[in-house]
Parts: C-alpha cells; structure tokens; sequence
C-alpha cells in the first residue's frame, strides 16, 4: 500500500489525455485531491498550482505538485514530496524539472535540465553531489508537464475505445514509455455531482504492489478543461483512491450533469 500511494501522487502529477485547439489550462489554474484506502480511511492530499514565469529568457509554465499522507497512515509512512516543471508556453515541452521528497526517511533531491535541440538532459543529484547526462527522446516530457502537454494535445473526438496513447517521459535519470488506453465513456458521481466522463487505464508494472499491468483506471472530465476526476488503484487487500476535492483558476466552465 506504501508505494501503491506513491504512485498515486505521482500519476496526479502527470497523466491527463485530453485537449481541443483551445488551451485547457491557464495560469492560477489549482486542484487538490483526497486520498482513500478503501474508500473510508484518509490516506492523503496532493495539490497542483500553475503559475507562468521566465526561466533563462523563455516565456514558461511554473507548475508545482505536492503530495503528503495524512491521518493514520501518516504515522507509520510520513510522505512529503514537491515536483516542479517548466515548461515552454507555446510548445509544452520542459526545459527544467525538480524532485524533492521524503518518503518515509527515503529522500531524493533531484534537479534535471533538458536540452530539446541536443535531447540532452543533465541530471543533478545534490543529495549525493553527483551529475550525469543521459541522452532523451525529441520532445521528450517529464512527469508533470506531461499532464499539461496531453490536455492540450491529445485530440479526444477521434478515440476510439481500446485506442492507446504513448508518450516519451523523463523520470529521475532515465527514460521512459508511458502508455494509457482509452476505456470509453462514464458518468461518475462526484463531491460536485455527477459528471460526464472519460476513462483510461494507465500501465503499470506488475509485481508486488501491483498483481497486473491494468490495475489502475483514470476519469478525466469529458469538457474542454479535460481535469483528473478519479484515480483507482484495486489491491490485492482493498483498494487506494484519489479524488478531485477542489479546484479553482479553470480556462473553462466545469459543469455536472445537473448544472
């Protein structure tokens, strides 16, 4: 269950599918989540704030992601994490990122420049005073611009169901494939109603904390905001959730089936 909340924040902070020619985010756009542990026990919060900056020059997105347990599970699994991601205005793609967390006394201090023309990223591990440079994938997106790059990019009007969305990621020092199927359709009851929906399933590694690839199921709004509803982890002892709690700063009106 540990690393199964891990998890959890992280895909918070990165998948969304979803987009229009219209921009599906803006600046002062913010949400937070609530986590469950089978539906009843408060496992969590994460948070994601978009602000626009400059970064060496460039016009960028500002994007910072929190993620920290709560409750119970905060006393024998203490989480306190922090992503940042800047990314170009007009082509989403990041040229900075930024990991620091602490993961019941596990901690990362991680900070990873991208060079887009020479797909290039330099990696600065400053808790052990280390650099590295691994060679990425054209465009390559990190884990929290990828939520923003997909809103925007994705066409949702031509998916067909079982239709799979592939994405090059950059994660700590390494690259990685991310893939997401669609699913379909579904109105799902929410703390602000019910809501039009779509749904995928993101892939994740089987083994111990996970018994199958598709134990993970994603709701995203069906409107031009295109915004993470629901997230379901299904474990082999109960199950991990994560809800939209709150939002504020949309480029769209949100509207429930009864609005």
């Amino acid at each position: 269950m540990k690393k199964t909340l891990l998890i959890i924040i992280v895909l918070i902070t990165t998948t969304s599918v979803f987009a229009q020619q219209e921009s599906a985010f803006r600046s002062g756009e913010w949400f937070k989540f609530k986590m469950s542990y089978s539906n009843w026990l408060k496992a969590g919060n994460a948070t994601l704030t978009v602000k626009e900056s400059q970064l060496k020059g460039r016009d960028v997105y500002h994007v910072v992601g929190k993620g920290w347990t709560t409750g119970m599970i905060k006393w024998f699994f203490a989480v306190e994490d922090r992503y940042e991601s800047y990314f170009d205005k007009e082509y989403l793609v990041p040229y900075k990122f930024v990991r620091d967390i602490d993961e019941g006394g596990h901690t990362k201090d991680l900070v990873v420049d991208f060079d887009q023309n020479k797909n290039k990223a330099y990696v600065h591990d400053k808790k052990r005073g280390s650099k590295k440079t691994v060679n990425t994938k054209p465009n390559v997106q990190d884990m929290v611009s990828t939520f923003y790059y997909l809103r925007n990019k994705l066409d949702t009007k031509s998916l067909k169901v079982g239709h799979e969305v592939h994405v090059d990621m950059f994660f700590d020092d390494e690259n990685y494939g991310f893939k997401l199927k669609y699913l379909g359709e579904e109105t799902i009851t929410t703390g602000f109603g019910p809501v039009r929906s779509l749904k995928f399933r993101p892939y994740v590694m089987a083994g111990r904390v996970f018994k199958e690839e598709e134990s993970l199921t994603l709701w995203v709004s069906k409107d031009k905001n295109k915004i993470p509803l629901r997230i379901q982890a299904n474990l082999a002892v109960g199950s991990l959730r994560a809800d939209l709690e709150d939002f504020s700063g949309l480029s769209h009106p949100f509207k429930t089936t009864k609005n």
